[in-house]
């Protein structure tokens, strides 16, 4: 079976990363949990957690964001224990990623309620004797 981890990022005012975490302890799945500062990663076998996360998505669909992480919780490449601290690589890349969760969310609202905005509508440019007529008109009322 194929092993994956994955962050969730919690940008949500309904939930917080211990409540997530709480969720994903009482499956009593084989898995790992590790709550970060910006949620939670969770390791284990693919076929447990898609189903899994997917179910934890519907506590708040448009605050709680899921994607792939390519190492486990501890690998020693990444830890910042074994690092000697500072931030772990891709962290300051998370970090402006969390600041524009509110728009994705907000989005994904108005997608959900069918307010999909269409093509902009093309402005006609200026015709250059329209904006000569135009400066002669204010230098004359001056």
């Amino acid at each position: 079976m194929e092993k994956i981890t994955k962050m969730i990022v919690i940008n949500s005012s309904k939930l917080l990363p211990s409540d997530v975490a709480m969720k994903l302890y009482e499956t009593k799945d084989d898995i790992i949990v590790k709550e970060t500062c910006f949620g939670i990663m969770v390791s284990g076998e693919r076929a447990i957690l898609d189903p899994l996360l997917a179910n934890i998505r519907k506590l708040d669909p448009y605050g709680i964001f899921i994607k792939e992480r390519g190492f486990a919780p501890g690998e020693p490449f990444r830890c910042r224990a074994t690092r000697r601290g500072g931030a772990r690589p891709g962290f300051h890349n998370l970090e402006t990623e969390d600041k524009i969760l509110p728009h994705i969310a907000a989005a994904l609202k108005a997608l959900d309620r069918g307010d999909i905005p269409g093509p902009k509508k093309q402005t006609k440019k200026l015709d250059i004797d329209k904006l000569k007529a135009i400066i002669k008109e204010t230098e004359v009322s001056k």
